[in-house]
């Protein structure tokens, strides 16, 4: 069959369709058993363990991986190979959450009894409230009743939106129930992005003076330009006699120097003698060196009028500690010029 571009549009604003107006009759199935659920999880003295099988064994490993990743003790068992063996990872101090669409999955079926005889309680994940799984769990989700979006209504898709949305909805409520924090998150994601933008500093990126070109407001601009070569940081900060930062000299600075009408009725020599507190910009941009190495990125990103790719960094006293460049936050990881 062919199809034209706008008919594979409109494909795909019909799925997103189907699916979005089946999140909201989600939305209003949730009731007292959600909540039961929440505090069966949060009264788990063990793990929380959760199956399921085929497409939805797959959304039962994401919802397992969030609630890992916002410290709930989770492992994911798969059904088959629960009842060949790998039960012996439950224990009665576990809880069991079970994902089926129809509710009589016979791998998941098989699950219930062993587990029953362990005592372990069962929340349920499944779009038949009076099916095998729907009755014999201490806690039941159920699905909307909702098309799947494919047109003969048989491949999973709008089932497993659904689900997978459940499992955000308990993931996040749980959180707000143990008052979950950023700094708890950041402990559990120590190498990955997120946990950099919540725990990496400014002072983590700096290498003591070799991270901190700092020339007097009355070296010449030759100083300048020596310092700001030989540090390789795209700048240097300029400080009055008392130490404090007094403006900052850059590349573009520099490039700019050069390119003044003025500068063209002045001998290199003169250029080069002119103290930099003549050429500098003052009142520049800074960071303190506690500050997160995220936030310093927010803003050389969103400075005005346009991005800056060095910025000064100071201790308490208003004092440059270091120099800053946008490339070694790249390097550092974090990803420029997006919100992350």
């Amino acid at each position: 069959m062919s199809f034209t571009d706008e008919q594979l549009m409109q494909i795909a604003r019909d799925v997103l369709s189907t699916e979005s107006a089946a999140l909201i009759l989600q939305r209003d199935l949730i009731n007292a058993q959600f909540a039961r659920a929440c505090h069966l999880i949060l009264q788990c003295r063990g793990r929380v363990i959760i199956s399921g099988m085929g497409k939805s064994g797959l959304i039962a490993q994401k919802v397992a991986a969030s609630l890992t990743s916002t410290g709930i003790a989770t492992h994911f068992m798969h059904p088959a190979e629960g009842v060949h063996g790998d039960l012996g990872v439950v224990h009665r101090h576990d809880l069991l959450l079970a994902i089926s669409n129809s509710g009589e999955t016979a791998e998941i079926i098989n699950l219930l009894g062993p587990v029953n005889s362990l005592g372990v309680p069962v929340i349920g994940i499944t779009r038949h409230p009076d099916s095998t799984l729907g009755r014999q769990c201490n806690a039941l989700l159920q699905l909307a009743e909702a098309p799947e979006a494919d047109p003969h209504n048989l491949v999973p898709t709008t089932s497993t939106t659904l689900t997978l949305a459940l499992g955000d909805a308990l993931t996040i409520a749980l959180m707000q129930m143990r008052g979950f924090t950023p700094e708890e998150f950041a402990v559990f994601h120590p190498s990955g992005m997120l946990g950099k933008r919540l725990t990496l500093r400014v002072t983590d990126l700096l290498r003591g003076e070799e991270t901190n070109p700092v020339i007097s407001s009355q070296s010449p601009f030759s100083t300048a330009l020596e310092v700001i070569t030989s540090f390789a940081l795209g700048g240097t900060s300029i400080v009055g006699e008392d130490g404090r930062l007094a403006g900052i000299l850059t590349d573009g600075d520099v490039r700019r120097v050069f390119s003044r009408p003025a500068a063209e009725s002045r001998s290199v020599a003169e250029v080069m003698g002119t103290p930099v507190s003549e050429l500098m910009t003052t009142s520049p941009s800074s960071v303190n060196s506690d500050q997160l190495a995220y936030d310093a990125l927010r803003l050389m990103e969103n400075h005005k009028p346009r991005p800056v790719m060095v910025l000064p960094v100071l201790d308490a006293a208003q004092r440059p500690v270091g120099m800053l460049n946008i490339h070694t936050l790249v390097q550092a990881g974090f990803k420029a010029g997006s919100q992350q």
